[in-house]
């Protein structure tokens, strides 16, 4: 009985490890191969515009639906009103266009790996090999 106990207990355990991460991932033709907290929120918020290599940022966000969505924003320290509030100023200055929200993660997968550029947000346990890996975070 202990050791089916035991077992169940690092079948939770290991479970709940292995969800509950997000990766952030890029198209391919980004050349960086890593980011910080601090340059993924210039990112998101607009601050940054441009890869090193003069490639133009496409920001692809999820729907506000999903707890992958949350662990993100949690893990930027900013809520998601307020990325959106910067990006309504950004926009109706004519500064940018606000990210383009996808329904999934299939979706932004596919999404970032056609688009060069891009960047996204995905459960890490979804990462295929069309994408980039620059960071994980649980």
């Amino acid at each position: 009985m202990r050791a089916t106990l035991a077992i169940i207990i690092c079948l939770l355990c290991w479970g709940s490890a292995a969800s509950g991460q997000v990766a952030v991932i890029v198209n391919k033709s980004v050349s960086l191969d890593s980011l910080d907290r601090s340059e993924l929120l210039d990112l998101y918020s607009g601050e940054k515009t441009f890869w090193s290599n003069h490639t133009p940022v496409v920001i692809f966000d999820l729907k506000p639906v999903g707890s992958t969505r949350d662990q993100f924003y949690q893990m930027l320290n900013i809520s998601p009103s307020r990325v959106k509030s910067i990006w309504l100023k950004r926009m109706l200055s004519g500064d940018a266009d606000p990210p383009e929200y996808l329904p999934d993660d299939e979706e932004m997968l596919r999404k970032v790996a056609e688009t060069p550029g891009a960047i996204g947000f995905v459960d890490s346990t979804k990462v295929s090999g069309d994408v980039k890996v620059v960071m994980v975070r649980r």
